[in-house]
């Protein structure tokens, strides 16, 4: 068993219970318990497997912002994230880049004590909103300027983040920005992907079940045979993938819409 699968979730069941109650509603939508079905367990694993995949790739709604502290060590630039993380966006730091070697990561500035004492603390006497401007503006030039802002490549494959950093300490906490996938006991029970991801499993599984009625288009008997349905089912499997790929450029699964695109 893996982690994900013994995790409960707010309704209290497992990922097993999760995805036995999908089967069990799909098989019933495939006339299961009034036809038999050439469906062995694997065939359940194998759609849900591929609609996982499929969706991931596809939905935004499948990954989540996350932020998350990381310490970083001594002499060492390269750090493997979990496998749950598909992108890092950024990386902070809570200094304006001057290394104390101390490992704490962050460095006295005697202008910002200042100016937090004097006008940040004291706003209705001194200071305001221009003046917060400034500062802020001051903070992010000072770490343009001595490091503030680290430089990193990521491995969406091995998840390996490497830092373009010597540090000249351990212990200090940097702030990870980055994408990361939801689990798939989230997946299931969301309102919008969980019910494409179903659609997606039964239109699978209807090109299977259609595959190996095509291999014999009819059966031989005493009132001259019958005709199996393998051609029909293999069509209405692509008609509903084609729907549900489209399904997925409107958003109906509650994923957010591109933003504009400038350049």
């Amino acid at each position: 068993m893996t982690t994900a699968t013994i995790l409960n979730t707010p309704s209290g069941l497992t990922l097993d219970e999760l995805k036995e109650a999908m089967f069990n509603n799909i098989r019933l939508r495939l006339g299961g318990d009034i036809i038999d079905l050439e469906l062995d367990p694997q065939h359940y694993e194998a759609a849900y497997n591929y609609a996982i995949k499929v969706y991931r790739q596809r939905a935004q709604n499948a990954t989540a912002e996350s932020y998350t502290l990381m310490t970083v060590l001594l002499n060492q630039d390269t750090y493997t994230l979990p496998s749950e993380f598909i992108n890092v966006r950024c990386l902070y730091r809570r200094t304006v880049g001057m290394e104390t070697g101390g490992g704490s990561g962050t460095s006295f500035d005697p202008f910002s004590s200042a100016i937090l004492n004097t006008y940040l603390l004291n706003y209705n006497y001194t200071g305001g909103m221009a003046t917060y401007d400034f500062y802020s503006q001051y903070v992010e030039l000072a770490a343009r300027m001595f490091g503030g802002f680290i430089q990193y490549t990521f491995d969406p494959v091995t998840k390996i983040l490497r830092v373009v950093r010597n540090f000249k300490a351990s212990g200090e906490k940097i702030l990870i920005w980055a994408d990361v996938q939801r689990p798939e006991t989230s997946l299931i029970q969301d309102p919008g992907a969980g019910v494409w991801i179903g659609d997606f499993i039964l239109a699978t599984l209807k090109g299977i079940i259609g595959e190996a009625r095509e291999k014999f288009a009819s059966i031989a008997g005493p009132g001259g045979g019958t005709t199996l349905n393998g051609a029909a089912l293999k069509a209405e499997s692509k008609a509903m993938i084609e729907a549900l790929m489209e399904d997925l450029k409107r958003y109906v699964d509650y994923s957010q819409p591109l933003s504009f695109v400038i350049g």
